[in-house]
């Protein structure tokens, strides 16, 4: 292990590098003309020019990547998350040019990138997914007729991509029909592939995913769960582990689930199993993310392990140091804010000049930043700033303390998300930790 190559940007990017120092493994980073100034590209041993902002013209350019592994002659390519993480194309690539890749192998990426075949996978496998209709095929005639079978209110979803952008609520036929044509256009223009499928709308759910890990030596592990329900337009804004107001029983199940999932498909290295539990806790499998999630510092914080690490000596073929599901434990509460430049209102972007950026610091925080004082959050990528992490023995006191932290927060420049994170800790909905998916959308009066 002696030098990396992070296909990525941003904090993500300088999340990694942390622990390549500390591993005392040598890195590169990549940037695009819009990211020449960020932290990230200062804290690596070296930084290469990979192209214009455009992310299909530098960080999507898997060419110009492999010319730059070859150029530094690095030993493995760790992808981050988002971009080319869930690209089995990539890893093949990766694999056939002879560097290692920092993941699961392609042939598990292929199998679970593709949301329909993911769900046929885990169904075969025992697994309880949530009522839909997939097919290789589907047109707007089946769609009605599936969701006429299956009961409105249905999802929308693209089968080879996540996040708000990939999926659309129909309230009815009518909403179907309209949604139909324009979700298959925007499916690949972002994600290469207008295949959907329609899942069953589960109201009030929570969103709840648990952290697995597959060792070099074929073992899966969970690293218990964390709950993602605090979300806007489909996407994640608040998370914390352990999960609120969930019984023990219903998180067995949860860990069971996810395990099994795990293994069914043989998987090795850092994955996620999303699930959706309706009101009764009954877990439902929604997708692998065969990746590091946004949001895997919660997880980090509560069980003291580095992930990140753990990535690297599984794709190495390193042991990794705990040989049972006992030896892994959780201890404390984490939540994690993800701080965007957006209006609070709208959710739209607001790019700018960061003109002031001061976090506070002490014990129990922890700040994955990706920009720094007078950086430009330009409008090509996902406007985070920083994800702003609390940590403390209970829910009740890291509540109180990310309430003073967040106060504390000084960003000028451009507008932030940070009088949502307000409001979500003032509302009694959080206070009490029987929130869901919808939640937010209440708090804001929407």
């Amino acid at each position: 292990m002696r030098k990396i190559l992070i296909a990525n940007r941003g904090e993500i990017a300088l999340r990694i590098i942390k622990t390549c120092k500390r591993m005392d493994i040598k890195t590169v980073a990549v940037y695009s003309d819009a990211d020449q100034d960020l932290p990230y590209v200062e804290a690596a041993d070296t930084a290469e020019h990979i192209g214009p902002p455009p992310v299909a013209q530098s960080y999507l350019h898997i060419e110009r990547l492999l010319e730059i592994a070859a150029k530094e002659k690095v030993d493995a390519i760790h992808p981050g998350y988002g971009l080319l993480s869930e690209n089995a194309e990539f890893a093949e690539r990766i694999e056939k040019e002879g560097y290692i890749f920092i993941g699961p192998s392609s042939e598990v990426m292929k199998k679970m990138g593709d949301k329909i075949e993911a769900r046929k996978t885990m169904a075969e496998a025992g697994v309880p997914v949530v009522p839909g209709y997939e097919s290789e095929s589907m047109t707007l005639e089946d769609a009605c007729k599936e969701a006429g079978r299956i009961g409105y209110p249905v999802m929308l979803k693209a089968s080879s991509g996540g996040g708000g952008v990939g999926m659309v609520l129909c309230d009815d036929e009518q909403a179907l029909t309209q949604h139909f044509e324009p979700t298959i256009k925007r499916s690949q223009t972002y994600f290469g592939s207008g295949k959907l499928f329609i899942e069953k709308y589960i109201p009030k759910a929570r969103h709840i995913e648990v952290q697995i890990f597959g060792s070099a030596e074929g073992k899966v592990f969970h690293l218990f769960e964390r709950n993602c329900s605090i979300q806007r337009r489909n996407q994640k804004v608040i998370e914390e582990s352990p999960s609120p107001s969930l019984t023990q029983p219903a998180k067995d199940k949860l860990y069971d689930l996810a395990v099994r999932a795990a293994e069914a498909v043989n998987y090795k290295n850092a994955g996620t199993i999303e699930c959706i539990l309706d009101a009764d806790e009954n877990p439902y499998f929604l997708e692998m993310n065969t990746r590091l999630q946004v949001e895997h510092p919660v997880t980090e914080e509560v069980t003291g392990i580095d992930l990140v690490e753990w990535q690297i000596l599984t794709a190495f073929n390193e042991e990794i140091p705990v040989h049972s599901q006992k030896d892994i434990q959780q201890q404390g509460h984490s939540i994690e804010f993800r701080i965007y430049a957006e209006d609070p209102k709208t959710f739209y972007p607001s790019p700018g000049t960061l003109e002031k950026l001061e976090f506070p610091e002490g014990e129990g925080i922890r700040v994955d930043e990706g920009y720094k004082e007078t950086n430009k959050v330009t409008p090509y990528y996902d406007p985070m700033i920083a994800k702003f992490i609390v940590t403390a023995d209970s829910r009740q006191s890291c509540i109180s303390q990310a309430r003073q932290a967040i106060d504390s927060i000084k960003v000028e420049g451009v507008k932030t998300n940070i009088p949502v994170h307000k409001a979500v800790l003032d509302s009694a909905e959080f206070m009490d930790g029987k929130y869901h998916t919808q939640t937010l959308t209440k708090i804001k009066g929407e």
